[in-house]
């Protein structure tokens, strides 16, 4: 008589900020590809005040999701930003109550496709040195998006403000964004759109540092499972398509916001220190310096948003206590 594996339980995390249909065709999608697993969907609002949450909860219970029991819909209280609302579903456990093995993270703008959910889950259960399953993003007019990437650093900030082919070459070991992976393998990160993890890891570093707001708390996670032996994978087999940046309203932007600042500093102090993060900042600035040249001399006119590097200089020279390792609380 042969042993039978039990397969993982696994807690779809779904969070909303005032994209209520969106979530909606997601979770649809979502549920689509939970057929045949194990598996649970959490809908966290993430605060988002605008009646989103009392449109959800009617949804679902129209639809006569909450009746299975694999479905939930919760409140989180309050925006903390990305990583806190993520957390808040990850805490909620299983619909059902059980607690996890694996936790996919699932963005309102980003639409699984056949078998996408379950390439991530078999990829993990085939490589126990991987602790974070990302999946192949395409958007939905057909192009790849870019999320196989490394870790910033010093010269990667240099490199990417240049924007000059010979400094490239030069430095293309620390180019932060990856040639499009073909095949399915490490990466140092990705994106957090269509993320699965497993809940050992959690248990190892913690959730998601909620000192970031939005941006860098995907990169700061996967270095924290890095550091403690976790491998990150980019699957190719794993295909979701990605609108991006409807909730922040990125591609509007004039400059960035304050929390793309806050969060950059964070980062850098957190894993380069002070001196690593000043370093850094004067990277990134003469770097932009150098392609400021290039366009004065070309007489092209700068894409650089006003303001933004003036107010990057200030940010980064400004006293500030120093980060605070939240990670807050253990599955």
């Amino acid at each position: 008589m042969t042993g039978t594996t039990t397969p993982p339980a696994l807690n779809v995390v779904l969070l909303n900020w005032r994209t209520p249909d969106m979530t909606l065709e997601a979770a649809e999608a979502a549920l689509r590809e939970m057929a045949g697993l194990d598996a649970g969907l959490t809908i966290v609002d993430n605060d988002s005040g605008d009646g989103s949450y009392e449109k959800l909860q009617a949804a679902a219970q129209a639809r006569g999701w909450l009746e299975t029991g694999r479905v939930a819909v919760v409140q989180s209280g309050w925006n903390g930003g990305f990583g806190a609302g993520n957390n808040h579903g990850i805490r909620q456990g299983m619909p059902d109550g059980r607690r996890a093995d694996l936790v996919y993270l699932l963005n309102s703008d980003a639409l699984p496709q056949p078998g996408s959910i379950r390439a991530l889950a078999d990829y993990l259960g085939a490589h126990a040195q991987v602790g974070i399953a990302c999946s192949r993003l395409r958007g939905t007019d057909d192009v790849p998006h870019s999320t196989a990437f490394r870790f910033p650093g010093i010269a990667s900030e240099f490199e990417q403000m240049s924007r000059t082919g010979p400094i490239t070459r030069l430095l293309r070991k620390y180019v932060v964004a990856l040639p499009q992976p073909v095949t399915s393998g490490r990466v140092d990160w990705s994106a957090g759109a269509s993320m699965m993890i497993r809940m050992d890891v959690l248990d190892r570093i913690g959730l998601f540092d909620e000192g970031f707001f939005l941006y860098y708390e995907e990169t700061d996670l996967c270095r924290r499972a890095a550091d403690a032996g976790w491998q990150t994978h980019y699957i190719v087999e794993s295909l979701v398509l990605h609108i991006g940046s409807v909730s922040t309203g990125m591609k509007t932007w004039k400059r960035p916001p304050d929390y793309w600042y806050d969060s950059r500093r964070r980062y850098y102090e957190k894993h380069h220190g002070r001196i690593g993060a000043l370093a850094a900042t004067a990277a990134y600035l003469g770097g932009a310096g150098l392609f400021g040249l290039r366009c004065l001399l070309s007489r092209r006119k700068s894409d650089m948003p006003p303001g933004h590097l003036s107010y990057l200089t200030r940010h980064a020279l400004r006293a500030q206590p120093g980060p605070v390792h939240v990670e807050k609380g253990k599955p």
